[in-house]
C-alpha cells in the first residue's frame, strides 16, 4: 500500500489502487487545506485500500487536522468507487456537482458544488479553493484551483500517466476542448491530475493534451475527405485515425474516434450514412 506524500503548503496526496485503465494503476486522492480539510476523491473500492484510505484520514485527524468534507471530482468508479462506503466509515459529508449527484443515486449528497463556488478552509495559512465546473470527460467534472498558492486539483482533465478518454455518452469531446483551453488560461503553477506525478507548467500539459486532440481530429477529417463518395467504416477511420496506437488499445481508441465524430457531426464537417462516414456537404458550400 502507498504511503501518504506531501506535495506542497496544504496539499498531501495518497494514492489508492483503483480499477482505472492502463497503464495507470492508482487514483491519486487529495487532502487540502492547513487546518480545516477536504478530502479529494473517495476512490478505492478494494477492502485493503479503503483501510489505508481511512488510517490516512484518521491519521490527519490525530495531526490536529479537521476534515470538513469529501468532494468527488466526478462519478467514475476509478474516483468515487468508495463514495458509500466512505461516508459511513468517515462520517464526512459528501459534495460534488449535481450532475454527478445525479449519476451516483445510493450516495448522500450535503452539498452540490456549482462553477465558482468557494470553498474557505481556516487554518495557519487560510486557503480559499474556487470551484471549476469543467465537462468535457463526464457531466459533473471539477477542479479546484487554490489562486493564493495557484494550485489546481485537475481530477481527470489531463494525466501525466495514460492519458484521458472521452466517452461517447458520458464525453463530450467539444466541451472539453473548450475546458482545456478555460484551464490553459489561468497559467496555474502546480497541477494535480488524478493519475500520475503533479504537473509543473500546467499550462504547457493542457495545450499539449489539446493540441493532440485537434492533431487526431485533422487525422479523422483528413481521412474522411479523401475517401471521396466511397466514404470509410468506422473500422476504416480507426486503422486510419490511430495507425500510430497499438492493436491492443483500439477499443478505447474507438470510443475516443466516436467522440470525435460526434462534435464533427455537430459541427457539420462530416455525416454518417448509414454506417459509413462522409464529408459533409453543408461543410462544403
Amino acid at each position: 500500500m502507498a504511503s501518504p506524500r506531501f506535495i506542497a503548503l496544504g496539499v498531501e496526496t495518497l494514492a489508492v489502487r483503483t480499477p482505472t485503465l492502463p497503464p495507470a494503476t492508482r487514483t491519486n486522492c487529495f487532502a487540502l487545506g492547513t487546518r480545516d480539510l477536504i478530502i479529494v476523491e473517495p476512490a478505492p473500492s478494494d477492502p485493503a485500500e479503503q483501510r489505508s484510505f481511512a488510517s490516512w484520514v484518521h491519521d490527519l485527524a490525530a495531526r490536529g487536522m479537521k476534515p470538513l468534507a469529501i468532494v468527488c471530482t466526478h462519478h467514475h468508479a476509478d474516483h468515487a468507487g468508495g463514495s458509500s462506503w466512505a461516508a459511513r466509515a468517515l462520517g464526512l459529508p459528501m459534495w460534488a456537482h449535481a450532475a454527478t449527484a445525479d449519476r451516483l443515486p445510493d450516495v448522500t449528497f450535503a452539498r452540490r458544488l456549482s462553477d465558482g463556488d468557494r470553498i474557505e478552509l481556516d487554518g495557519p495559512v487560510r486557503q480559499v479553493w474556487r470551484v471549476l465546473h469543467t465537462p468535457g470527460h463526464a457531466p459533473g467534472h471539477v477542479c479546484l484551483h487554490e489562486e493564493r498558492s495557484d494550485v489546481i486539483v485537475l481530477g481527470d482533465m489531463i494525466a501525466s500517466e495514460g492519458t484521458i478518454l472521452i466517452a461517447p455518452g458520458d464525453g463530450d469531446m467539444a466541451e472539453y476542448l473548450a475546458q482545456l483551453r478555460r484551464l490553459e488560461a489561468l497559467g496555474a503553477r502546480l497541477g494535480l491530475p488524478a493519475h500520475g506525478e503533479p504537473v509543473d507548467d500546467v499550462s504547457r500539459h493542457l495545450r499539449r493534451t489539446y493540441d493532440h486532440r485537434l492533431m487526431r481530429e485533422r487525422k479523422v477529417i483528413e481521412a474522411v475527405e479523401g475517401s471521396g463518395a466511397r466514404g470509410m467504416s468506422t473500422q476504416e477511420l480507426l486503422e486510419r485515425a490511430y495507425d500510430d496506437t497499438p492493436m491492443l488499445l483500439w477499443s478505447l481508441a474507438k470510443l475516443s474516434l466516436e467522440a470525435h465524430l460526434g462534435k464533427l457531426v455537430r459541427e457539420a464537417r462530416v455525416d454518417a450514412r448509414g454506417d459509413r462516414w462522409y464529408a459533409s456537404r453543408q461543410g462544403a458550400r
